[in-house]
């Protein structure tokens, strides 16, 4: 009887025992299941969200938030980081991320890692893109304008019809360089993808004066009213990209446009209030995209000696 009731008193301490420990399992297997890591290439970013794209998942989101750790990885062995910021978040950039989803199935960043050598490349994409960019708008303006002239000159000799021939002539070879140019650009987007896929919404250029990277107190105001404009864009970023002039060596002038577009990105970010999620890097563009460097005129040199500020609109925002 002493035997059988001691068994009927261990019963539910066992009993108790066992559930804490299935209760324990059903959390840790929770916990894994909440915990991911990812791999893959930024397609875009609009504010704190990050676009990866990735082999299991083209259009996977990632949540940057304030506690996002993001880092370099340095050393042979890859085993140190070096802390960067959220900026150099650019699109191009392959990075490694570790972090929960929340309920809407995003996964929240806690911590963000890439290579050196992977940033240096998605700058190098980014800043001949750009340059791609603008050249090919530029070629489209001029093909257009010359189109419209064409066919004001066509309008004027109709009833001419010893030179009617000739200008349709001309207006034909136009017409194919404007569909040879049109098959370039589209060849191009192809080519290029969503990366640099966005509007150009407004900008502000700030001018310095010779060896100057302090910007003036004048274009203070004007910066802050772009941020405000910034502000009412959807999904808006803000691109900055200084510029020196032809003269001094290479190294010097792609030290003062460092400069000078971080003074104007700290202008930005403590008078303009723009967060720094919504910040592309600064780019250092040095001599390149200024004027021609043979012509070293006064007004050339200081036309060069800028800062370029832009407010940009993915196409993707923009059409939702």
């Amino acid at each position: 009887m002493i035997g059988k009731s001691m068994t009927h008193r261990k019963t539910p301490g066992t009993i108790s025992i066992v559930a804490r420990l299935l209760t324990l399992a059903t959390l840790l297997g929770a916990i894994a299941f909440a915990q991911t890591k990812l791999q893959g290439t930024i397609k875009g970013r609009s504010g704190s969200e990050v676009i990866l794209q990735t082999a299991n998942s083209p259009d996977a989101i990632v949540l940057l938030t304030d506690s996002t750790d993001v880092g370099q990885i340095q050393g042979v062995f890859k085993a140190r980081n070096k802390k960067m910021s959220m900026a150099a978040l650019i699109p191009g950039l392959p990075i490694q991320v570790e972090g929960a989803y929340d309920e809407k199935r995003q996964l929240v960043a806690k911590t963000i890692r890439f290579k050196g050598n992977d940033l240096e490349r998605a700058y190098a994409i980014e800043a001949g893109l750009s340059e791609t960019k603008e050249t090919l708008e530029k070629t489209t303006q001029q093909a257009q304008e010359n189109k419209e002239e064409l066919e004001k000159q066509n309008a004027a000799l109709a009833e001419q019809n010893a030179a009617l021939k000739e200008q349709q002539e001309a207006l034909t070879e136009q017409e194919k360089k404007i569909a040879a140019n049109k098959a370039a650009i589209a060849a191009n987007s192809a080519r290029f993808g969503q990366l640099h896929d966005y509007y150009i919404i407004d900008e502000v250029a700030v001018y310095f004066g010779n060896a100057k990277v302090e910007v003036e107190p004048k274009y203070n105001p004007q910066l802050v009213a772009l941020a405000e404009k910034a502000k009412t864009v959807k999904g808006y970023m803000m691109e900055v990209k200084g510029y020196a002039s032809a003269s001094g060596s290479a190294a010097l002038n792609q030290k003062l446009s460092q400069e000078r577009a971080s003074n104007v990105t700290n202008i930005l970010l403590q008078l303009g209030h723009i967060p720094l999620t919504n910040m592309l890097a600064p780019g250092a563009m040095g001599e390149t995209e200024g004027a021609a460097k043979e012509d070293k005129t006064q007004d050339t040199e200081a036309a060069n000696r800028r800062v370029v500020v832009r407010i940009l609109q993915n196409k993707a925002i923009a059409g939702t």
